[in-house]
């Protein structure tokens, strides 16, 4: 008697981190779960053993960026503002898909692909806490405020579109400068 495929926690993160760079390259139409089993050294139907399907397997891809996201904001978060905009960049570029992916909207009309929002509500609880710490009169208004400018600060840098010679780690330093002014808390 054969032995029935192992379809663990390893896989299924392999799974997870393929679909996140063939998404981003081909686009969610065109990903196939053939070549997304076969990059990840297995077969279609541990995609659907562990997911269900394409659309389920692509929530799963958001949530997944969503939880690493938020441990990055989580662990950079006894460091106030300043770690956590640091923290923010350097996530996104260890993982531009997943970023891409998760707030390029361009799975929100893929059918059944609905993640759960308490994934991405995580992600901000370290922020709402430093603006809090800030004595913010508007917690939830300024979080926003803060994670708009530097989510608008690594969008811009990922998409091209400064200047060609534009130094990303002065700009983004910028940024945070300004964040910290603005809120109260002292610079560097």
């Amino acid at each position: 008697m054969a032995r029935p495929p192992v379809h663990d926690e390893a896989l299924r993160g392999r799974l997870l981190d393929v679909t996140a760079e063939v998404v981003a390259r081909d686009g969610a139409a065109k990903a196939a779960l053939r070549d997304i089993a076969r990059s990840a050294g297995t077969s279609t139907s541990a995609i659907y053993t562990l997911f269900g399907g394409k659309g389920e397997l692509l929530a799963a891809v958001i949530e997944h960026g969503f939880e690493s996201f938020a441990a990055a904001q989580h662990d950079a978060a006894p460091g106030g503002l300043r770690a956590l905009g640091v923290a923010y960049r350097e996530w996104a570029i260890a993982h531009p898909a997943l970023y891409r992916l998760m707030f390029d909207g361009s799975l929100d009309d893929f059918a059944d692909c609905e993640p759960d929002p308490a994934a991405a509500s995580d992600s901000l609880v370290p922020l709402q806490a430093a603006i809090a710490a800030t004595g913010s009169p508007d917690v939830a208004r300024d979080a926003v405020a803060v994670w708009a400018q530097v989510h608008g600060a690594v969008s811009l840098e990922f998409a091209g579109v400064a200047p060609p010679d534009a130094d990303w780690d002065a700009v983004y330093a910028t940024v945070l400068d300004t964040i910290e002014r603005r809120w109260g808390v002292a610079t560097r």
